[in-house]
């Protein structure tokens, strides 16, 4: 396929066009040898929507653990052996310090996530309490990840300030049961259904190496139109020792950035976020991401680290392209 076949793709979905599964198994399915003139496709769409403005978020992870869930990705699951932290809620003082330490990453969006099934109503008003604090107090948009919500708990983080809600869909419907069996994909999608009911803004992704095909990766993409939500974070796996899946190989850097031209091509609006994986996944083709992708987490995720704040940074003005603090 030549470059003007790609930007054939990228001006059907700035004219509206919903593109098919066809197309996205020849986006995955690209020759390496086409990768830049894929990543110049994508870009044409993402600079359309959002020029050259890069979204900086921050994790923390403000309940680590102690989860009953045996999600086999995560090293926080009742069936990881991996050696991470365990502790119950943090405080209030710690969640306002970590606001401020969000201010200096340059984030717009501070992000606060919890393991287990979902908030327990002491840790829900802790949480509330919280955001509260920070909203009024700081520019920051606040994203909550606290895992399944019911309508009365999603209207009051609403209600308390929190702008988004995080709960990724990960895998395919076909593939979850090999990855969990605590709860099912039908869940995790009722939950996006009710968050974005609630007047929260949706937010679903995916993790990228857990085994999956290039038809369940379109169909997440289709899945993730579908439910329009404001923004997907694309985490690539990171094969954790004492996981379930620490045997797994990483996707190439080739693959994760045909990963990051399909979401952006099928989702052309939305924010992509390169996420948890990035660094090691990508290695030196990091500043390519950005060509697709528009958001970044900054400064680590939950039980992993990530690369120096100050190299992402200057990674970002290396490109020419500028950090939207808020």
């Amino acid at each position: 396929m030549d470059r003007d076949r790609w930007f054939a793709l990228a001006r059907r979905t700035l004219s509206g066009e919903l593109l098919t599964k066809e197309d996205g198994l020849t986006i995955l399915q690209a020759a390496d040898s086409e990768l830049l003139a894929l990543l110049d496709a994508a870009f044409l769409v993402r600079e359309q929507h959002f020029g050259k403005k890069v979204k900086l978020n921050m994790l923390i992870n403000a309940k680590s653990g102690l989860c009953a869930e045996n999600c086999g990705y995560c090293s926080q699951s009742s069936v990881s052996e991996a050696p991470v932290e365990k502790y119950s809620l943090i405080g209030k003082e710690t969640l306002l310090a970590g606001a401020q330490e969000a201010l200096a990453r340059k984030a717009g969006t501070y992000c606060i996530a919890t393991s287990g099934h979902g908030p327990t109503e002491p840790e829900l008003e802790q949480v509330i309490e919280a955001v509260k604090e920070i909203r009024a107090t700081t520019p920051l948009k606040i994203c909550a990840c606290l895992g399944f919500l019911t309508a009365q708990q999603a209207e009051r983080l609403a209600a308390a300030g929190v702008h988004r809600y995080n709960h990724n869909l990960n895998t395919s419907a076909e593939r979850y049961p090999q990855i969990t069996s605590t709860h099912t994909f039908e869940q995790r999608l009722e939950t996006v259904q009710e968050v974005a009911r609630s007047g929260l803004s949706p937010c679903s992704g995916v993790i990228v190496g857990m085994g999956e095909q290039d038809e369940e990766l379109v169909e997440l993409a289709s899945t993730l139109r579908e439910l329009a939500v404001d923004s997907i974070p694309v985490n690539f796996l990171e094969p954790i020792a004492g996981t379930p899946l620490a045997e797994k190989e990483r996707v190439s850097p080739s693959k994760a950035l045909k990963v990051l031209a399909l979401f952006r091509l099928f989702c052309p609006d939305r924010e992509i976020r390169v996420a948890g994986g990035r660094e090691q996944t990508l290695r030196s083709l990091q500043p390519l991401a950005l060509y697709a992708a528009n958001s970044l987490f900054v400064g680590g995720y939950l039980t992993t680290p990530g690369q120096e704040v100050s190299t992402d940074h200057q990674m970002i003005a290396d490109l020419g392209f500028e950090i939207e603090e808020r």
